[in-house]
């Protein structure tokens, strides 16, 4: 984007991708929870005499909420509130998708789990391409330490708050880093929140996490299971084509989705199996192509066949393209 054009639209958060996952992750908790709710309890109704308080109801609601908090206060606490509670609002408004693509209004419509992957799927792509393409501006940091001065009138800002405050106007002119030191003067001191007792068990898992993943012998399995796996999954569905097994299937459309994002990811990842000694960096660069192939193509039909017991492979997925991902950036550390 060109910088006169970037000067006429308003300046952006420096928290926005931030903002986006959480309204991502409150809307991908909230579609799980209900439907694990409504599975067990057999999918009651609210309101009687003919009338059904559906959950979309509620969803729209909790979405005017979310907006209203971040419309009336001040903040990033107050925008990442507006934005989970957003996420709840819309997570309950996605989930019943079904009723409002089909004439019956269909809660059970097979490809409504499909619908609301690809949404979300979406939403995570864009919160991705905003985290990646957010350099902000000298009169965007300037912005954004301003909007942080403001929100810290009324509650105080913390000392590491206030450095970090005071690298973002770094670099924009002695003049403006002077003003916004002496801003942050007229602010209270506030000091930091005591230590949660989860602090040190997060901590840990994310050390555990870290260590799991980039393990040589987890890495050399999620190799082979990337080979494997999609080559096994054409292979079964050649003989069950051969057998007459295919002639059973419910979903003819969702399951030729399923098959060619598996023939894809097979010669991807048999093209990265011949690469790994040659070039590493490339072959992992292949596998996480073979997975994003998988996880924005072939899951959105693996939802319509396998309903939302598609969850544990898209878990599945996402583990191994943690492990992917982090070891195409080793080799690339490496080889500089």
């Amino acid at each position: 984007m060109s910088p006169s054009r970037r000067r006429r639209l308003p300046p952006r958060a420096v928290g926005a991708a931030g903002y986006l996952q959480g309204f991502v992750l409150a809307g991908v908790a909230t579609v799980l929870a209900t439907r694990a709710y409504l599975l067990a309890t057999g999918y009651p109704q609210l309101g009687g005499g003919g009338l059904h308080l559906a959950h979309v109801l509620w969803g729209g609601l909790l979405m005017a909420l979310g907006l209203g908090v971040a419309l009336v206060f001040l903040g990033g606490t107050a925008r990442m509130t507006g934005a989970i509670v957003g996420g709840i609002g819309f997570g309950l408004f996605i989930d019943e998708v079904g009723k409002f693509v089909t004439a019956e209004t269909d809660y059970f419509y097979r490809p409504a789990a499909s619908i609301i992957y690809a949404v979300f799927a979406l939403l995570v792509v864009i919160t991705q391409a905003v985290r990646d393409r957010m350099t902000l501006t000298s009169g965007e940091r300037v912005a954004n330490a301003l909007d942080t001065v403001v929100g810290g009138v009324g509650r105080g800002l913390t000392d590491r708050r206030r450095v970090t405050t005071l690298r973002m106007v770094r670099g924009a002119g002695p003049e403006v880093e002077y003003a916004v030191s002496q801003l942050l003067d007229a602010v209270p001191r506030r000091e930091p929140p005591p230590r949660r007792f989860w602090q040190p068990w997060l901590a840990w898992l994310r050390t555990w996490a870290v260590r799991v993943i980039t393990a040589r012998w987890v890495v050399a399995l999620v190799v082979i299971y990337l080979v494997a796996e999609p080559v096994t999954n054409v292979v079964s569905v050649v003989v069950d084509g051969v057998t007459g097994r295919l002639d059973e299937a419910r979903e003819w459309g969702a399951l030729l989705g399923v098959s060619a994002a598996a023939l894809v990811a097979a010669v991807l990842g048999i093209r990265a199996a011949f690469l790994l000694r040659p070039d590493r960096a490339g072959a992992f660069r292949l596998f996480k192509l073979a997975l994003l192939v998988n996880l924005l193509f072939g899951q959105v039909f693996n939802f319509t066949v396998n309903q939302f017991g598609a969850v544990a492979t898209l878990a599945l997925d996402l583990f191994l393209l943690a492990v992917v991902t982090g070891e195409h950036r080793r080799v690339r550390a490496q080889t500089g």
